[in-house]
């Protein structure tokens, strides 16, 4: 028998053609492979559209897991607004990979809000005053966030009421005028060192804040208005019976005012987490103007 010649494209000359293998050409409907073909991996996504990546298709959710209609159109989920989503949730704080869906550990900016958290509880006045003397510091960090117009106006109201007597001058015009025109006198004087008190602390919580603090503006003020009445009630308490033009008085008046600046100065760096020079200059001139006040007068 003449052998054929092979033509382009067949499998004569193969080994297995030529044994006989395979060689059921005409026998009925060729037989499929007994290997599936193999897919393309998705690497986690659906099939895409013709032209696009692969990773344009959906989520592949893997064998074995139930049918999702989340992100079909009008299936999609509802979520709360604190609920954060996933790894890339606004404000989460983490990278990517290692969010671990504890909504706990999420940040979120709120606008007008301490930056830090208290440190403890609010102290009792009386612990507050002897914190202030004994660990101003550790005072001053705990009460950073907590307002104390309950003792700071009291203390600064007392303060007025006595100032009067802490110049000759104004001593003796208030005891030789009638019960009538002292008391009204005596209580206005009260009430204006309490104004020029809040504007003073005004002053100093906002040369602090332009300086970079972030401290809350009640805290600063009323913790200003009660250092400068704790500090200066010494001399005040000697001015009233050894007069304010006594050598005494006056050296005791600048210790209270020094004293008076470095509370201060602690105060406004514990409160709005500066450096001690820069809270320096931001109770730069509310210590100025103590010391005209106050001070220079007598001196």
């Amino acid at each position: 028998m003449t052998r054929r010649p092979a033509g382009t494209g067949t499998f004569e000359d193969v080994a297995g053609f030529r044994n006989g293998r395979g060689q059921n050409r005409g026998a009925g409907p060729q037989q499929q492979s007994q290997y599936p073909p193999q897919q393309p991996p998705h690497y986690g996504y659906g099939p895409a559209a013709d032209g696009e990546p692969e990773y344009f298709g959906a989520p592949d959710p893997g064998p074995g897991a139930a049918p999702s209609n989340d992100d079909r159109p009008g299936s999609t989920r509802s979520f709360a607004v604190n609920e954060a989503q996933g790894p890339y949730a606004q404000g989460s704080g983490t990278a990517p990979g290692s969010w671990n869906g504890d909504e706990d550990h999420i940040a979120t900016y709120r606008a007008g809000q301490a930056t830090a958290p208290p440190s403890g509880p609010r102290l009792h006045w009386q612990d507050l005053l002897r914190g202030i003397v004994l660990r101003p510091a550790a005072t001053f960090w705990q009460m950073r966030d907590y307002q104390v117009w309950a003792p700071a106006l009291t203390f600064t109201f007392l303060y007025g009421l006595l100032a009067v007597f802490g110049f000759d001058t104004a001593r003796a015009d208030v005891l030789n005028a009638t019960l009538s025109n002292s008391v009204p006198w005596v209580i206005s004087t009260a009430i204006a060192v309490i104004i020029s008190g809040l504007m003073l602390g005004a002053v100093t919580n906002a040369l602090a804040r332009q300086l970079g603090g972030d401290g809350a503006w009640a805290p600063t003020i009323s913790l200003a208005m009660l250092i400068t009445s704790l500090t200066d009630a010494p001399r005040l308490v000697f001015a009233i019976f050894l007069g304010g033009g006594n050598s005494f008085v006056q050296v005791l008046g600048w210790i209270t005012w020094i004293a008076c600046a470095g509370l201060l100065t602690s105060m406004v760096s514990k409160s709005h987490d500066l450096p001690w020079p820069k809270a320096l200059g931001a109770a730069s001139i509310q210590l100025i103007a103590l010391l005209v006040l106050f001070k220079l007068p007598v001196i």
